[in-house]
């Protein structure tokens, strides 16, 4: 089921996100803030030929440099190659041929990967220049491929030698249908054992051991319920445990589990309550736009009395405020006590963040909003909001046009959002509202 990962390196400033950007099909933000992470790679799922894989960028490769961040980057990228199924190595013809990217290669070399030489900004149309060559003394087994990520000359080549490399016997089966599960948490919260009881078989190695899970497994389960692929992740530690290479590369594996998920299950252990780590291993869902459900497993060790599930919801709600919306479902992979309920709810919430609702749906509701509670208004000036419409969904997306954006306050769209899930459901997934002034674009 799982696609194969493509990672694209090389020295700073040779044109890798240019590429990458080129190669998805859209432009991508290239920095971003996740936790412990100075320099991030960027993934995204590209298709050429009918076959699909997932595309990293990672930050420039600087071998021999000594700088904080730069080594940081040096460390992303080999964690990226550790991860990969095939590497593209871009060079810059303008720079020529670098002792940087001997080294590189020499690194490469020794990952034992599918490596993929490509030669960036040939510009010219036609022979490549006699400077291109001196690449061939790089010594891979495939000739290098002249690339303009600029212009997009030589991309269809280098697609197509991506396709030759990689290993698509795990994801030639049947999508159609198949929801995507990750199953997140920090470790031991049972994400192996709760995978395990619903599939009624040991699909996943279990073990006391925090950290057994290093890397994201795959679990196709098939019933009466729908076609699932359960995305097993090695748990999440605290930042300041993650030392090691494998652990940084299972703390990112299960991000990218969860970019790739359609639900993800929050799994948190009944006897530890919700803990900072789960905070923000919630916020990583949140964030990424996905529906969720708040598992909390081993209720079977938890001494219960009549107010017991009410203090334990209280608790939740109070600690991930930011996610009011996902659903609590209490369980215990070890004796299977309402884990099969988890399928109905994986159903519900998906259907909930693919769901669609008209214009004029929208503007009922909007008009009927805005005759209730009034717009805000500053100094005079009063929010005026025009119309409303829904341009995607998975998470629902709202693009709501008014005269201000600055009028727009936070309450008030906190009020929106309310009246959409009062109105339309949307249990189980974040809602997004886009504000635009008038005249803006959607």
């Amino acid at each position: 089921m799982s696609k194969p990962i493509v990672a694209i390196v090389g020295r700073p400033n040779v044109g890798k996100s240019t590429l990458f950007n080129k190669l998805i099909g859209e432009r991508r933000s290239i920095v971003e803030d996740l936790p412990g992470v100075t320099r991030d790679r960027i993934y995204a799922e590209a298709e050429w030929r009918d076959r699909k894989f997932v595309l990293i960028d990672t930050g420039g490769i600087e071998p021999k440099s000594d700088d904080t961040i730069l080594k940081q980057m040096r460390t992303q990228a080999e964690i990226a190659v550790a991860s990969a199924d095939v590497i593209v190595f871009m060079c810059d013809i303008r720079a020529g041929l670098l002792a940087d990217d001997r080294d590189i290669a020499i690194m490469l070399k020794r990952s034992g990967k599918p490596i993929i030489l490509a030669v960036n900004k040939i510009d010219r149309v036609g022979e490549p220049p006699l400077e291109f060559y001196e690449f061939f003394e790089l010594g891979f087994e495939r000739e290098p491929i002249s690339l303009s990520s600029l212009h997009g000359s030589g991309t269809g080549d280098l697609l197509d030698a991506i396709i030759e490399e990689c290993d698509f016997s795990d994801s030639d089966g049947d999508d159609e249908g198949v929801i995507n599960v990750a199953v997140i948490g920090k470790p031991n919260a049972g994400k192996s054992s709760i995978i395990n009881r619903m599939c009624g078989e040991d699909r996943v190695i279990v073990s006391d051991i925090a950290g057994t899970t290093r890397d994201a497994v795959d679990t196709r389960v098939e019933n009466s319920h729908g076609i699932y692929n359960f995305i097993d992740t090695a748990g999440i530690r605290r930042h300041s445990k993650v030392e090691d290479r494998i652990e940084k590369f299972s703390v990112i594996r299960a991000q990218m589990a969860i970019e790739r998920a359609d639900v993800c299950l929050l799994m948190i252990d009944a006897k530890d309550g919700v803990t900072e780590q789960d905070e923000k291993i919630a916020g990583l869902a949140h964030e990424a736009g996905k529906a969720c459900i708040i598992v909390i497993n081993k209720w079977d060790a938890v001494e219960k009395d009549n107010g017991t599930v009410n203090r334990y919801n209280n608790e939740i709600r109070t600690a991930l405020a930011y996610m009011p919306y996902a659903p609590i479902i209490y369980v215990s992979a070890l004796t299977g006590q309402r884990c099969a309920a988890i399928y109905e709810l994986i159903n519900s919430v998906r259907a909930e963040s693919l769901r669609r609702v008209s214009t004029g749906m929208l503007n009922d509701l909007l008009n009927d909003a805005m005759t209730r509670v009034q717009p805000p208004s500053d100094k005079g000036k009063r929010l005026k909001i025009y119309y409303m419409t829904e341009t995607s969904v998975a998470p629902p997306t709202f693009v709501i046009f008014c005269n201000s954006e600055e009028l727009f306050h936070f309450s008030y769209r906190r009020y929106i959002e309310n009246c959409l899930r009062d109105t339309f459901g949307f249990a189980g997934t974040p809602i997004r509202l886009v504000i635009r002034q008038k005249g803006d674009e959607v």
